[in-house]
């Protein structure tokens, strides 16, 4: 969720691009905010390109850029045959399709990075010991999504996410055995979200 001032920085964007076909350097939006330090202005902007909202092109003078609306099809991207549907429920008639589905688009996008599972405390999201997880890199997150968290700057770990009203974070285990950590939310810092998981059963 963004803070008031970091949404006036995304809507100030926003609105200089679609009006000037460019992206606006980090004075322009300081004035247009009245905001007296460009350091905070590029803390907001940094904010806004973690949370995938804008792009930065490095090397580039007006660098801020909205993401791009048009879809990058790779052809080279490897792709599996979609062959029909499966009932997990009552049975269904199958029926054959032709379609296919890019395994690139399913797993991978901007930011996206691969964790294989150690341990039993997800089991019962259906996240076991040895599957690969996808995860999306950001900074913040919401109640309720797994989240890989970085505690004190040196333990990893996967676990369901609650901000509290207290200040504190509560890392949630999907493992009736184990309980609930809670820690000061400055211990805790995002390091992403999960997105997508994978398992071998060969």
């Amino acid at each position: 969720m963004l803070s008031r001032r970091e949404q006036d920085t995304y809507d100030f964007i926003c609105n200089y691009i679609n009006e000037h076909q460019q992206g606006p350097l980090l004075e322009e939006i300081a004035a247009g905010l009245g905001i007296k330090s460009k350091g905070v202005v590029h803390r907001y902007v940094k904010t806004l390109a973690n949370a995938e909202l804008i792009e930065l092109i490095s090397g580039r003078h007006r660098g801020i850029q909205l993401p791009s609306s048009e879809p990058v099809i790779d052809e080279n991207a490897p792709v599996m045959p979609l062959l029909g549907r499966i009932a997990a429920g009552m049975p269904i008639e199958a029926i054959p399709d032709q379609n296919e589905i890019n395994l690139a688009d399913f797993f991978m996008g901007p930011g996206r990075f691969l964790l294989k599972v150690q341990g039993e405390s997800m089991i019962e999201a259906g996240i076991l010991p040895d599957d690969i997880v996808v995860i999306e890199s950001c900074v913040t997150a919401r109640n309720g999504e797994i989240i890989v968290a970085l505690v004190d700057q040196q333990d990893a770990t996967l676990k369901r996410f609650k901000n509290n009203q207290d200040g504190t974070v509560t890392l949630i285990p999907e493992n009736h055995e184990m309980q609930p950590m809670i820690f000061e939310s400055h211990r805790v810092h995002i390091q992403g979200v999960l997105v997508g998981q994978m398992r071998s059963y060969c």
